[in-house]
This record gives C-alpha cells, sequence and structure tokens, in this order.
C-alpha cells in the first residue's frame, strides 16, 4: 500500500478497493461491525431498482461508511462523462449525515477514494432534525439507507417524529419519507418484523407507506445477509 499514490487515478482506485476489503472485513469481524458494511450485491439491486440519473440528488441519513454512495458514484460514471456533468457528480449529487466519529471518518475517506473531493456528509445525528422544519428545497429525489436496527433513542428527540417510538430504525423511516421529494424513488433496509409488528408505530408507518407513498415492492433478504446483525431483513421500495 504505500507504494501506491492519491495523484494517479489508476492507483487511487487500487486504494479504494484495499480500502473496501478492510471495511468488509470489519462488518464480517461482527460484534458491532456490520455496522459499517451493507454487502454490495444488496446496495447494487437496491440501486438497479431505483435507477439513479445524472443530475438527481441522492441521500442517506445513516451513511455509515458511504457504501451505497460509492456504489451510485460508480453506477453513473459507467458512461463517458463531460467536464460539466462530472462536476455536477462530484459536488451537487451526493449527500449523507453520520452520527458517530468513526463511520464518520470512514465515509470521507471511501467517498475521496472513489474520486469525490469534497464529499457533502455532515457530522451529525439525523434523528435530531425536526420533521416539520423539512421543507421543499432540503428534499432529495432518491434516498437508499440501511439504519441501525434495535437502538433507541431519547424521549426528546422522540419528539421531533409524528409516530412516537424508541426504535431507531422506525425513526429513520419517518425521516427517508419525509426527505422524499414528491415522485422521488426510496429503497430502504428494515427488520423484516416491521412487516408484521403489531405495536402502533409499526402498524402507523405501514399505514403511511401504504397511503402516503406507493409501497411497490418488498424484497425479503435470505437469512444471513448482514453479516454480524443476526436479524432478518427486508428491503422497502418506495
Amino acid at each position: 500500500m504505500d507504494g501506491l499514490r492519491f495523484r494517479s487515478q489508476k492507483e487511487k482506485h487500487e486504494l479504494s478497493h484495499l480500502y473496501e476489503a478492510k471495511i468488509k472485513n470489519m462488518g464480517n469481524a461482527g460484534r458491532n461491525g456490520g455496522e459499517y458494511y451493507t454487502p454490495r450485491p444488496s446496495i447494487r439491486a437496491m440501486i438497479q431498482v431505483t435507477k439513479p440519473r445524472l443530475g438527481e440528488r441522492i441521500y442517506d441519513g445513516a451513511v455509515g461508511s458511504a457504501g451505497f454512495l460509492c456504489e451510485v458514484h460508480d453506477y453513473l460514471r459507467q458512461h463517458k462523462l463531460t467536464t460539466c456533468q462530472l462536476n455536477t457528480l462530484q459536488t451537487k449529487t451526493f449527500y449523507g449525515k453520520e452520527k458517530k466519529s468513526l463511520a464518520y471518518g470512514i465515509a470521507i475517506m471511501n467517498l475521496i477514494l472513489h474520486g469525490i473531493d469534497t464529499p457533502n456528509i455532515i457530522h451529525t445525528n439525523t434523528l435530531t432534525e425536526n420533521l416539520a422544519d423539512i421543507q421543499d428545497k432540503d428534499r432529495f429525489d432518491i434516498v437508499l439507507a440501511n439504519p441501525p436496527f434495535g437502538g433507541k433513542e431519547r424521549k426528546e428527540v422522540q419528539q421531533n417524529f409524528p409516530v412516537k417510538t424508541g426504535e431507531t430504525a422506525f425513526l429513520f423511516l419517518q425521516h427517508f419519507i419525509k426527505m422524499l421529494k414528491a415522485g422521488g424513488r426510496g429503497a430502504v433496509v428494515i427488520k423484516n418484523t416491521f412487516l408484521s409488528n403489531s405495536d402502533n408505530a409499526a402498524k402507523a408507518l405501514r399505514k403511511e407507506l401504504l397511503e402516503s407513498c406507493n409501497l411497490h415492492t418488498v424484497l425479503d433478504c435470505p437469512q444471513g445477509t448482514f453479516l454480524g446483525a443476526g436479524v432478518k431483513t427486508v428491503v422497502l421500495f418506495f
């Protein structure tokens, strides 16, 4: 690795592969490493369904190691781009937020290695933003995310949401629905128990997805898709 240089695009690409491999190993080690790594086949499937286009703004409010944004970058770079298009891709396409300092650092580095020199990633707790304050100009064309499951949020954070719940993933889902433009596309990973839970929060969110959004597909992921997480997951496309 010491022999690789940042100035060469080819060697920078090599570095990004090495870096991704290291992140993957963190995820495979179990414990809490899985929060940094979403398997690439899952991400690519989500991208193929949402079909991002150049000029659209793409958002991940639980950015982790920025795997979603890096994969969309590679997807959009498959075609030859003009200098103007490259500038749009670099500066006005990818947006994210991350609460944890380590994951934030990993995400920034991952995006830089993928050729995004000034990533629009904010180090903040996404859930402290009041949904009532989100305006049309703040919304995005595409939301791609794998928010943390099983976490608990404080009462004062729950006040930012119409559906009050301590479950972090349910708060994130409300945030993502609100952050999507009218006609925008979302793909979000969530525990499969969300589909059958009888608690008020899960029922209210399912109702919103069916009535306010067009929830068109639920992808059932096989057991063990998310290493170290030990839970079965689904992807909601809306």
